[in-house]
């Protein structure tokens, strides 16, 4: 896997929600949603730190894109099943 292949990950954030986002850059991703910088997103700004649960390679921006929706539109329920089948938790 390269440096800049699209990831489609889920982070647990400190409250325990977990949020679905996409990045070339992971590692540089997880470090902007657990600072101060204004580059995380809103959604785990009040909840840091975040801790990566998950994460799956895509071929390009598109297909990070709908996997990301896809993941979005699983229950809760369902998207815990797929970090514990991956073997993350």
């Amino acid at each position: 896997m390269t440096a800049d292949a699209w990831q489609v990950y889920i982070v647990r954030c400190a409250d325990g929600s977990l949020y679905t986002g996409i990045a070339r850059d992971l590692e540089r991703r997880i470090t902007e949603h657990n600072t101060h910088k204004g580059q995380g997103a809103s959604y785990t700004r009040s909840r840091r730190p975040v801790r990566l649960v998950y994460q799956e390679a895509a071929s390009d921006r598109s297909a990070a894109s709908k996997r990301e929706y896809q993941i979005k539109q699983l229950s809760r329920a369902q998207k815990l099943a797929l970090i514990l089948a991956s073997g993350a938790a």
